[in-house]
């Protein structure tokens, strides 16, 4: 069942302020919702504050009832997911051989958001790490209009649905960051661990506890150095982009004026600035 989807930024800031921050799109898990898996983030993000600023988005389906719910009770609009794993409706990350029921409609709505707020990499909890790492393959098979320049996964697994079994053919080739739990009991480490596998060079962060993304004190300089290199990249990426761009119109406007290079010299300090 399909609802309004809420998409919210983790801050206000300024244009100028954005240029020189990683826009990354962060997914929730089953049963969470955009606005929860902010607030479970707020030591996370403070962390990142200085090199990224996360978007978070809502799953546009509404999970059903919890299977020990009183008959009759009604689904609750704020546990969502971002798809259906088991023919009664229901997912679960352990599930094997089932459908994808409403997988399609999700992929839309992140393609559509991404677009919109300009991201550059992606950040998943749970069923939405599963998801980000379907993302990543999708990308790296020219399959969606995400294409991401980095990843971080927590609490991930491979899908298990029927028509994401192919998607793990071919390995990751982005920079990726995997957490998981030692005590983990809702994904067991080792389906986290099998994830991380279908990407080249991941980083892995273990921490004792169970399924939750840790923002300790332990943590802190793991998560602060892997994002200000991606910051690092991505900028230095930004600027041979417009440098290209630039000299690009300075060649066509040389054309344009006979060859002579006067006008496409006047303007080119305007075409390079940001």
């Amino acid at each position: 069942m399909a609802n309004e989807t809420v998409v919210k930024s983790s801050k206000n800031v300024s244009s100028g302020e954005q240029d020189s921050k990683l826009k990354i799109l962060a997914l929730h898990g089953y049963r969470q919702n955009g606005d929860g898996f902010k607030s479970k983030l707020g030591s996370f993000r403070k962390f990142i504050n200085k090199h990224a600023e996360l978007v978070f988005v809502t799953a546009p389906h509404i999970a059903p009832p919890l299977p020990d719910s009183e008959p009759g009770t009604e689904p609750d609009p704020a546990q969502r997911g971002w798809w259906f794993n088991k023919e009664d409706g229901t997912f679960k990350g352990t599930n094997k051989n089932g459908p994808a029921i409403g997988f399609e409609e999700s992929l839309k709505l992140v393609e559509k958001v991404w677009k919109e707020e300009q991201c550059c990499g992606l950040l998943g909890f749970s069923q939405g790490a599963c998801f980000v790492g379907l993302l990543c393959d999708l990308s790296a098979r020219g399959m969606t209009s995400i294409k991401p320049e980095f990843a971080v996964l927590s609490s991930g697994f491979r899908s298990g649905s029927l028509v994401h079994l192919n998607f793990y053919e071919s390995k990751v080739q982005i920079p990726s960051l995997h957490i998981y739990g030692e005590a983990d009991e809702i994904i067991p480490k080792e389906m986290s661990m099998a994830l991380a596998d279908t990407f080249t060079d991941p980083q892995v962060l273990t921490h004792p506890g169970g399924h939750f993304l840790p923002a300790q004190a332990t943590q802190k300089q793991t998560y602060v150095e892997f994002f200000r290199d991606r910051l690092q990249f991505h900028l230095e990426a930004k600027e041979i982009e417009n440098a290209t761009a630039a000299n690009s119109i300075m060649l066509n406007d040389n054309s344009a004026g006979g060859g002579n290079g006067v006008h496409g010299t006047d303007n080119d300090d305007d075409d390079d600035s940001d």
